[in-house]
């Protein structure tokens, strides 16, 4: 069942806060290959300029599946989940996070398409990532989701 573009533009996301850890940024650098020093060890992050252990690239995007239900906006809307892939994927990074940093992550749905006569949309969802000490914007991510029809 093809979303409604107005509803979807009108849902609102919950904002998640999380603060950056040690162990899991650690986990990620593993899990992702990442093999320099200032990636896993505080001292050699320091040593390269970092305040603790630098968040690396693409990591926001676990950040954001820490909320309480990452995807239930997409129930919401009344998505079948079985019919949902993922299509695309940016980030901006505007300022450092590092290990110890609080960040607030709001996303927000800004566009729907439909494509192949109603068989599938394109949802697009962009989300600010900012610094709760600071207030300041430390990056932008974006994502597109494809929606299948499966019924």
């Amino acid at each position: 069942m093809p979303i409604d573009r107005d509803t979807a533009l009108a849902h609102v996301l919950t904002p998640v806060r999380v603060q950056v850890e040690r162990g899991a940024l650690r986990f990620f650098a593993t899990a992702t290959g990442e093999t320099r020093p200032e990636y896993v060890e505080p001292e050699a992050a320091r040593a390269a300029g970092h305040r603790d252990l630098p968040v690396p690239p693409t990591y926001f995007f676990s950040l954001e599946l820490q909320g309480p239900d990452p995807l239930g906006f997409l129930g919401d809307l009344g998505v079948d989940l079985r019919g949902v892939l993922h299509g695309e994927q940016w980030f901006e990074y505007v300022t450092e996070a590092c290990a110890g940093d609080t960040l607030t992550l709001r996303a927000r749905l800004v566009d729907v398409v439909d494509k192949k006569g109603g068989a599938m949309q394109l949802l697009t969802k962009e989300t600010t990532v900012t610094d709760d000490a600071t207030g300041a914007l430390v990056a932008r991510l974006g994502a597109v989701l494809v929606l299948r029809d499966v019924a």
